[in-house]
């Protein structure tokens, strides 16, 4: 090949090069591949922050719930209606019952401090047998309330072990506030039912206590009467 025929090949392919279309020259930059990659992980790293930040609010939502859930279970009505029967029952007393008033008058009247001279053994007859009707009235009502209170013990303890159960089972702070304040309550009401039969049995006591020291009383006067003015007496020729 000849000096003219190899310079005119290579002015030719100069000529293809300098000709070529720039897109179908293929430039690869490491740096800015990196840089690339980097950015398109870190957007990757703060949607999954994004993901994990709503989740963790989603879950803070469902434990608020869960906190504020109320219970399904209340103690209260029953507490309640068991309180107005030992009420109905302390109100029901015959006799000598539990107002001040009415215990003052009625006791003024069936226990005097001292028999007048003019009373006369019906009188005082009488008064014995109605002082012993109300000691008899006191007991029965004490042994009424004492039933009372005994078949709500009986309630009480199935109301306890619910509630017991419910307090374990609480999946939240309210429900568990909730079964304790009915525990509260179901002792509460324990403790009142137990001030009411005491006022009953302290009554029937005292009504008893006050019957036998009349009945002494009773008996002074009577003997004062067999035995009269103290003369002896003088027949008349």
């Amino acid at each position: 090949m000849t000096t003219r025929k190899t310079l005119l090949l290579a002015t030719t392919a100069a000529l293809a090069l300098l000709t070529a279309p720039a897109q179908a020259i293929v430039v690869f930059d490491p740096s800015n591949y990196a840089e690339n990659v980097l950015q398109a992980a870190r957007s990757l790293e703060q949607i999954n922050n994004q993901i994990k930040s709503l989740q963790n609010e989603v879950q803070m939502l469902e434990d608020m719930a869960k906190q504020l859930e109320k219970l399904d279970f209340t103690s209260l009505p029953a507490i309640e209606a068991a309180l107005k029967d030992i009420n109905q029952l302390m109100t029901k007393a015959k006799g000598i019952a539990f107002d001040v008033k009415a215990t003052e008058s009625a006791f003024k009247r069936l226990f005097p401090e001292k028999y007048d001279a003019a009373v006369s053994s019906s009188d005082l007859g009488r008064g014995a047998l109605e002082r012993w009707g109300e000691a008899m009235k006191a007991l029965e009502h004490t042994m009424t309330v004492q039933a009372q209170v005994v078949a709500n013990v009986e309630a009480d303890t199935s109301t306890l072990s619910r509630l017991v159960s419910e307090s374990q089972a609480a999946i939240g702070s309210l429900q568990a506030q909730q079964a304790a304040n009915q525990l509260t309550a179901l002792s509460a009401k324990q403790q009142l039912q137990t001030q009411e039969l005491m006022a009953a049995q302290f009554r029937a006591t005292a009504l008893e206590q006050a019957r036998q020291a009349q009945a002494q009383e009773q008996a002074r006067a009577q003997f004062k009467r067999f035995l009269g003015d103290g003369q002896i007496y003088t027949p008349t020729n």
